[in-house]
């Protein structure tokens, strides 16, 4: 029987034991595997495995032995409790050790869960799991977490309580993570709060998030576009010193501006144009920004656009004569004393 991606999400957390099998499919082998950590250990308990009612088959031994999946299925435990034969990563050529399991499977045998790639509808371990009248097929595609399950995951991680803000900042950063990342960013999260009563906050999650590869270079756009300047010059010496080059500091800053720019032209006012952000601009990051989206106004910033394109053709020029990092730092000067009119 195929299992809709609602009902899959109730199912791994809470699946059936007296089923015969599930099946698992999906091109991101990363979403598929967290998918079937997730439904094993439901079955099972985190102690299964240890206590040898997991036995776990790579699908390409069953071309040489098919029988041995029958005989875990079989196969008697010392340890009271359900058990789990696990085929991974499966395609048709194990189909026939899968069916005949199928076939000799009765009540009380081990629950066969099988993983695999990206399955094409005539795929034949696909059809036998999903004509079978005491199995599930499930396909995972590439989309990100429901708030259901955003939700799930935070009760695991023993984090009840999650405010407003925070949990939009945590749907967003759904949306833009891989799934094991987002899952280690809420594991993060709960020790980050452990023994802290407090709700999470945004700036809980924004402390706990990855940090973006841009992230070294917030600081000097913040000062720019703050319109403090006595500060850009110790910042920039800093980045001169990491080997921050000059062309990739100019891509940065007109990104920013674009985006402040983008906010403050919204016919429905900077708030709404910060809130269209593609990707999502989420936690005091959004704040910050729209702050000086309000600050600056549309003609201030298309005149930091102008200078900034300037700039860019300037360093990418073949007759440049200057020192590169000398000309981006003389922009962003420029600008930040503009911030202040």
């Amino acid at each position: 029987m195929k299992l809709t991606a609602r009902d899959a999400g109730r199912y791994f957390a809470k699946p059936d034991p007296d089923r015969t099998g599930l099946l698992i499919y999906g091109a991101d082998a990363m979403r598929v595997a967290l998918k079937r950590q997730e439904v094993i250990t439901a079955l099972i308990g985190p102690a299964g495995e240890k206590e040898m009612r997991l036995t776990r088959i790579p699908a390409a031994d069953l071309r040489k032995d098919p029988a041995q999946l029958v005989d875990a299925i079989k196969s008697i435990s010392f340890f009271p409790g359900p058990r789990v034969a696990f085929v991974e990563d499966a395609n048709d050529t194990a189909a026939p050790a899968l069916m005949a399991a199928s076939e000799d499977w009765a009540p009380g045998d081990a629950q066969i869960i099988v993983t695999a790639g990206a399955l094409k509808v005539s795929s034949k371990i696909r059809k036998l799991f999903e004509s079978h009248p005491n199995a599930f097929a499930v396909g995972i595609y590439n989309d990100p977490p429901s708030r259901e399950e955003i939700e799930a995951e935070l009760q695991k991680a023993k984090l009840a309580k999650v405010d407003v803000d925070a949990m939009t900042d945590l749907v967003v950063l759904s949306k833009n993570l891989d799934p094991g990342d987002f899952r280690q960013t809420i594991e993060k999260l709960s020790l980050y709060k452990h023994g802290d009563t407090t709700p999470v906050s945004s700036e809980d999650v924004v402390s706990c998030a990855p940090t973006s590869t841009e992230a070294a270079l917030d600081d000097v756009l913040n000062i720019v576009a703050e319109g403090r300047a006595q500060e850009l010059g110790p910042v920039m010496g800093k980045l001169q010193a990491q080997g921050t080059n000059p062309t990739t500091l100019c891509i940065s800053a007109t990104r920013h501006f674009r985006a402040l720019y983008t906010a403050a032209a919204d016919p429905g006012g900077a708030a709404q144009g910060i809130s269209r952000m593609r990707p999502p601009i989420f936690g005091p990051r959004r704040d910050r920004m729209l702050r000086q989206a309000q600050g600056w106004g549309a003609p201030k910033l298309e005149q930091a656009l102008t200078i900034l394109t300037d700039t860019d053709l300037h360093l990418r020029s073949a007759g440049q004569t200057a020192p590169a990092m000398a000309v981006m730092e003389r922009a962003l000067l420029r600008l930040s004393m503009l911030a202040r009119r």
